[in-house]
């Protein structure tokens, strides 16, 4: 009996602390969204987006935080399809997060098109983390369902020739 007590303790404690290496802090909150544009450094380029703060402020405020923070660098490029590609999970599978969700945000104005920047989710509408994709090809059928909140300036190119695994070196 004590074994068991032991090793759930252990579990509990690793479970912990590899929670905590993906949660910088919990989410935004009232954290006022002040980031207008960001570079995406790849594996494979420089990708620079164009952020709307005053449109999407809710999911912009999210994103600085975890640029910020610096979440994101290192990861992955776990999702890449002939229309997107899709990176943002600690786990890279397409399961892992940052240890909390936020409401989805949607403007009229904001379409998937290409070179749209937008927050990937699970099944529940509020329920995105950390996870983003930026679109290759136009996507109609996904406007109104997910949180467009920037789009490529410059390096398109790069976003194309994205490859599953390939690393996001830093976001500032």
């Amino acid at each position: 009996m004590a074994l068991i007590v032991i090793l759930v303790f252990l579990l509990a404690l690793l479970g912990k602390q590899a929670f905590e290496r993906f949660s910088p802090t919990p989410g935004p909150n009232s954290q006022t969204a002040t980031l207008e544009r960001v570079t995406i450094e790849t594996s494979r380029g420089v990708i620079e987006i164009e952020l709307y703060p005053e449109l999407m402020p809710l999911t912009v405020a999210n994103f600085q935080k975890l640029v910020e923070s610096d979440f994101y660098d290192g990861l992955t490029f776990h999702r890449v399809e002939d229309w997107v590609v899709q990176g943002g999970d600690p786990l890279g599978n397409g399961t892992g997060g940052p240890g909390w969700t936020i409401k989805l945000e949607v403007h009229p104005e904001l379409k998937n098109v290409r070179g749209a920047l937008a927050m990937a989710r699970g099944p529940h509408p509020d329920s995105a983390g950390s996870q983003f994709y930026i679109l290759k090809e136009d996507a109609p059928w996904l406007d109104g369902d997910y949180a467009v909140f920037g789009m490529v300036t410059a390096g398109m190119e790069v976003v194309d020739s994205l490859q599953p695994g390939d690393k996001m070196i830093s976001i500032k």
